[in-house]
């Protein structure tokens, strides 16, 4: 299975993204209660591709920004499930 690009517009800027299984379970793993910029700042570095790494960092200065470029690609790349509970 290949690796699936997301593409995200943000801010005027292209970011392409390549996110992959090891790296979308280590971010999970790493956030912590109190502990959820730094994960998806270092997910977001891990899964960029090159030729957006230049942009990503310029966004990655403004506040929160992290956390919303990291929902954005998991919701293209994990999204949630359709599951019925039966009785």
């Amino acid at each position: 299975m290949s690796t699936p690009i997301i593409t995200l517009e943000v801010a005027g800027k292209e970011l392409k993204f390549a996110p992959t299984m090891v790296a979308y379970n280590s971010f999970i793993n790493d956030m912590m209660p109190n502990d959820k910029v730094a994960p998806a700042h270092n997910y977001l570095k891990k899964i960029i591709c090159q030729e957006s790494k230049e942009a990503l960092d310029d966004l990655l200065k403004r506040p929160s920004a992290a956390l919303q470029l990291a929902g954005a690609v998991n919701k293209e790349f994990a999204p949630d499930l359709d599951i019925t509970v039966k009785n």
